[in-house]
């Protein structure tokens, strides 16, 4: 059964699938400080964080509206974004805000019909920490397969035995660089993603997810609308 998620970039949330629920692993790395929230308008919040670990892959930043939570993950983050405007917010209420660093190995960068040849597949090998120096985590037999609704089918082999998920990352025809696009549970072998039409043509990469340490909690209340 394929896992249909996909990040709301730029947006509320993001959606987890089933198993997603298992506390983040911690990292060595030092956490995140310097996350700051300032009320631009009455309804619109800006955040801003330091570039955080220099091994880190990404950054995701968090919200609730208590203290205690329960929190809300608003985007993953390439490394190099560090601000964020939480826009048209309930107008009087208080919003608390975190940031941690992500990491993971990260598989071969395959594009829409790239299929491991029948029998050409990686052989089996040993589950090992997501943390495991090298690639020997990272996911393997990345397939992605186009189908007629102008969405790809994600399949690839678990090479990790902590992680805290997969993350798919997607190239944009153009573009240097990869962002987070889809969030799975961990042991996950499959997802599907719809392509808006300026995806058509790129590439994309499944990373074995772990978490970073949590930076300080920031809060600011929303004004009268």
């Amino acid at each position: 059964m394929l896992v249909k998620t996909r990040l709301a970039l730029g947006a509320l949330a993001v959606l987890f699938t089933a198993g997603c629920s298992a506390a983040p692993a911690a990292a060595p790395a030092p956490p995140a400080h310097g996350l700051t929230a300032t009320l631009t308008t009455p309804t619109d919040i800006d955040l801003r964080w330091p570039a955080g670990d220099p091994a880190a892959a990404g950054h995701l930043l968090e919200y609730a509206n208590s203290a205690g939570g329960p929190w809300t993950a608003l985007q993953y983050f390439p490394r190099s974004r560090t601000t964020y405007r939480h826009p048209d917010l309930i107008p009087e209420t208080p919003f608390f805000y975190r940031v941690r660093d992500f990491f993971g190995p990260v598989s071969a960068v395959v594009q829409p019909g790239s299929v491991v040849p029948p029998g050409r597949a990686t052989p089996p090998a040993a589950a090992v920490p997501a943390r495991t120096p090298g690639d020997a985590a990272a996911p393997g037999d990345v397939t992605v397969v186009p189908a007629e609704d102008s969405s790809v089918h994600f399949t690839w082999a678990d090479r990790s035995i902590d992680e805290a998920g997969f993350l798919v990352e997607i190239r944009k025809p153009g573009v240097a660089g990869f962002v987070p696009v889809e969030i799975t549970g961990p042991n996950t072998t499959t997802c599907a993603l719809s392509l808006l039409p300026d995806e058509q043509g790129s590439t994309f990469r499944v990373r074995a997810l772990y978490y970073g340490p949590l930076s300080p909690v920031v809060n600011r209340t929303t004004g009268k609308d």
